[in-house]
């Protein structure tokens, strides 16, 4: 499912361009954007959005705190370094941003779906 026409945040707040500090663009084309994301132990990235459904593979797990503006929706448990390499679905989402709350670098890769890739079932 892409945001496609029920996106309601203009381009400035796309990650790339809202919080370039933690991410970085890998590898785009007209199907996929790859984005590295990283966030240093102790850092809140700024708010910022994903327009696209994507695949999240997470290689460095660390603790974190997900923000929705000002509102703490979700925080990690004391465990999650133990995690491990993973992967996991993500719709498109709306503003937010991340903190890092643990003592290491946070580090994922994020594999966007663009509009006119949507699989099909």
């Amino acid at each position: 499912m892409s945001a496609g026409d029920d996106w309601n945040w203009p381009p400035s707040t796309d990650a790339v361009v809202a919080a370039p500090e933690s991410h970085r663009v890998l590898f785009e084309n007209d199907t996929v954007r790859v984005l590295e994301v990283t966030i240093a132990a102790g850092d809140r990235e700024p708010e910022h959005t994903h327009r696209e459904p994507s695949v999240m593979i997470v290689d460095g797990p660390a603790r974190i705190r997900y923000y929705q503006g000002e509102t703490l929706t979700f925080s990690s448990p004391e465990d999650t370094a133990a995690a491990g390499t993973h992967a996991s679905w993500m719709d498109p989402e709306g503003p937010h941003s991340v903190e890092n709350v643990d003592t290491h670098p946070y580090h994922a890769i994020r594999v966007e779906l663009k509009d006119r890739f949507v699989a099909r079932s």
